[in-house]
């Protein structure tokens, strides 16, 4: 499976932090770069945003149309049949963007995994895969299925937010998620909005308001 080139929006001078954002299914890195004036982040902090691109496949749900996916999507009953597999693959490869964001200088506790829907899962996956000290991860209108194998490593800062009208994901199996994330040991601030399966600007607020405790 080949990955498009990421999308990358530096600061001015070395790179302190990263942050890699991963969009949900059908869309593409740049789905997430607008966020970035939004979260206002103070320059001096030197954030790097880098937004993957998913490679394109066919997805079961959608009659097998090829568009961007980060794993197949058998129905839309999101727990009824799980391709393992392809999230273990965008989860070694979301790794692989970690370590060369630590053979570029950052450190891995300056390194966020973030994710929307499909992303989502990426992010949460790849977290609780590795061992590294990594920064925290920021889980948006998203899911964890319990036939994805977790290490469970050290306990992870983790900004989990979802709508409440979400007829997508819906904001149970969200609950579902913070809770076993809960009980895995991991510290996990859970928000939800009057939304459906987006981002709105009190999420972006909140989020601005973590990432700033972790900058």
């Amino acid at each position: 499976m080949e990955y498009p080139p990421c999308i990358e929006i530096n600061p001015q001078g070395n790179a302190e932090y990263t942050v890699i954002w991963l969009h949900g299914l059908g869309a593409d890195g740049n789905d997430f770069a607008p966020i970035v004036p939004g979260l206002r982040l103070p320059e001096e902090k030197r954030v790097r945003f880098v937004f993957p691109n998913a490679p394109a496949m066919p997805v079961s749900v959608n009659n097998g149309y090829v568009m961007p996916a980060w794993y197949d999507i058998y129905a839309m009953d999101l727990m009824a049949k799980i391709d393992v597999a392809g999230i273990l693959r965008s989860a070694d490869y979301l790794q692989t963007l970690v370590d060369a964001e630590i053979q570029a200088g950052i450190r891995p506790e300056h390194i966020v995994l973030a994710g929307f829907s499909q992303g989502g899962v990426i992010a949460l996956t790849a977290a609780l895969r590795t061992p590294l000290p990594l920064g925290g991860v920021i889980a948006l209108s998203t899911y964890l299925p319990e036939s994805v194998p977790l290490d469970s490593p050290a306990p992870r800062q983790i900004f989990q937010a979802h709508g409440r009208t979400d007829t997508v994901v819906s904001c149970s199996v969200g609950k579902d998620a913070c809770v076993r994330l809960r009980q895995m040991g991991h510290r996990v601030d859970w928000h939800e909005y009057d939304m459906a399966h987006t981002v709105c600007a009190e999420e972006v607020v909140d989020i601005r308001e973590w990432l700033l405790e972790r900058l």
